[in-house]
């Protein structure tokens, strides 16, 4: 059965990020672009902000326990010409602004590969993303470890992103922050990084059903059968890590950010998950059907809670034909 009220409840309560953190994530990038726009050494050279990655998407989710959820932006920054032969030197900049800060120096920051990251104790860290169009056209973000700069798109990923979710009747960004669920919380395929996760859910999405099955993607525990499953079935086709462009279009790849193993353990995990997924879905037993649910997501994957306090089961839709072999509808 579908419990698709179940899952409503459940993505609300225990998977999103709730209003009140992501209001506070945005003050907060809010203070930290209005400090580096002040410094007076490298003001002059920011232009504007722009969240990236799982905040822009629309991906995020709750952290594990007491842990720090992740955020990143993008720092628009004017091309300096005395930086040509060190990309670097961008998020070395940056660095020192939020270390000579008088507030920010006694916080934990630090330079990584492609930003720098600020910490606020028992809350997030947020990542600053130095983004750079120079003067040939070109987008490009800094990888620092090798001091030279990486294409990037973002308004072509966001466009993807949202063409992808649109096709999904509004369910890709739900079933993409249940996945990363299982990952953070329920500890399956850890060590996949979630563009590509992203990446691998959006691009199962597909016009390609819906004209045989209309509701492929109708409502969240649908969606999430149909494109799990056809994850799963891509997946196993390939047992060989596959490349994984980047879909907007930058020209680059997501490879480097996975190997063979992390790569063979997803591929093992995901096929799990999807015979859980199809057991759940197209058990006809309410109380089993839950149970099933559970083994997947774990015990507080349970009834919506009503104004009163107490819990009500809602019959689920009945399950519609099988379109495709090993497909509920």
């Amino acid at each position: 059965m579908q419990h698709a009220t179940y899952f409503n409840a459940f993505l609300k309560d225990r998977v999103n990020l709730s209003d009140a953190k992501l209001n506070l994530l945005a003050v907060r990038v809010d203070t930290i672009y209005g400090v580096l726009k002040a410094d007076t050494e490298i003001g002059h050279l920011v232009r504007g902000k722009k969240p990236q990655g799982s905040w822009a998407q629309r991906t995020i989710i709750n952290p594990v326990g007491d842990k720090e959820f992740d955020a990143d932006f993008m720092l628009d920054m004017k091309e300096n010409p005395d930086w040509a032969d060190s990309p670097k030197l961008y998020i070395e900049s940056v660095y020192a602004a939020i270390h000579r800060h008088s507030t920010y120096k006694g916080m934990p920051h630090t330079r990584k590969c492609r930003c720098v990251q600020l910490s606020y104790a028992n809350s997030m860290h947020v990542d600053i993303v130095p983004y750079v169009r120079l003067a040939s056209g070109r987008e490009v973000i800094v990888n620092r470890d090798e001091d030279r700069w990486e294409d990037t798109n973002p308004a072509g990923f966001t466009a993807w992103m949202q063409a992808k979710d649109t096709i999904a009747d509004g369910n890709l960004r739900k079933v993409i922050r249940l996945m990363k669920y299982l990952r953070d919380h329920k500890g399956s395929f850890t060590g996949t990084r979630s563009i590509i996760l992203t990446t691998l859910l959006g691009e199962r999405v597909s016009e390609f059903y819906k004209p045989a099955d209309p509701g492929y993607y109708s409502n969240v525990p649908t969606a999430l059968l149909h494109i799990v499953s056809d994850l799963d079935d891509w997946l196993q086709q390939r047992p060989n890590k596959p490349s994984i462009p980047d879909p907007s279009g930058s020209g680059v790849t997501f490879d480097h950010r996975w190997d063979q193993t992390t790569y063979a353990y997803f591929r093992a995990r995901i096929h799990v998950h999807a015979a859980q997924i199809q057991s759940a879905y197209k058990e006809t037993d309410p109380a089993t059907s839950v149970r099933l649910w559970q083994e997947v997501f774990g015990e507080r994957f349970k009834a919506p809670v009503t104004a009163g306090g107490s819990k009500f089961l809602v019959p689920a839709p009945a399950i519609t034909t099988v379109t495709r072999t090993g497909r509920a509808g």
